[in-house]
Formats: structure tokens, sequence, C-alpha cells
């Protein structure tokens, strides 16, 4: 989650929302990304969906099995569902999004076999997302 963290304070260093996830398979980080979706004029460049990219390419391979992604917001309704196509085997994020987050739509967005697991450095992940959006305002 510590280098989850790391992209998500290079999103907040090109005024980015400052998320950052990193996908592990069998002990291995296979992908780095954060929040792309003003640099690429991209609604759909969220961390998430640019880590599940990589990893599978990386992978060499759509699904994800064996893998975890580590983000620092829980994932919106696309990503999840982008998770569950992936057949990733477990989702571990910091703190909860309470205007859009997974959970707040369905908990049925993700694959039946994922595992969620979140407030891992919840603190850390809430100060970042509320120091950009106080610089916004």
């Amino acid at each position: 989650m510590k280098q989850a963290l790391v992209e998500a304070q290079k999103a907040l260093d090109k005024n980015e929302v400052p998320i950052g996830a990193v996908i592990v398979c069998r002990d291995r980080i296979i992908a780095r990304s954060h929040n792309l979706t003003e640099a690429l004029n991209d609604v759909t460049a969220h961390a998430e969906m640019q880590a599940i990219t990589a990893a599978a390419n990386v992978l060499g391979g759509k699904y994800l099995i064996d893998c975890t992604l580590y983000v620092t917001v829980e994932p919106c309704p696309m990503c999840a569902g982008a998770l569950a196509w992936s057949q990733i085997t477990k989702v571990v994020y910091g703190c909860k999004d309470d205007k859009r987050g997974s959970h707040k739509f369905s908990p049925n967005l993700y694959h039946p076999k994922t595992t969620i697991c979140g407030g891992i450095l919840e603190q850390e992940s809430a100060d970042l997302m509320k120091s950009f959006f106080k610089n916004k305002r």
C-alpha cells in the first residue's frame, strides 16, 4: 500500500486526483499507476484501469488470478466492474469513497471469488484526497 501512496503522490504532483495503484503477483509488483484522467483527457484513465492494463500486458493475458490490487481509494463502479472481469484475487484499498465508491452502488460488483479489504493506511490515503480537494475549493 505504501507504493500505491507513492503513485498517488505522483498524481497529486500532476494536479490529478491523487489515487495510486499497484498490482502484486506472487510477491512482485507487476504494475504501478496513478490517475491520468486530466493528462490523457480520458474519464476512464483511473489508476485501477491503468494498472489492470499494465498487469495484463506483463502477464500476457487478461486474467489477474493470483494478483492483488493495492489502491489508495475504494474503486468506483467502473473500476470494480473491470476488476471483476479481470478475476483479480484480492483488492486492498485505503479509504472509502462515500460519494462514488463501489460500496455505495452495489457490494456485488466484484467477481464472487475476489476478496475485498479496506482501511489499510486509510488516514494517509484520506489526507491526500482532502488536501487535493481543499486546494481546489
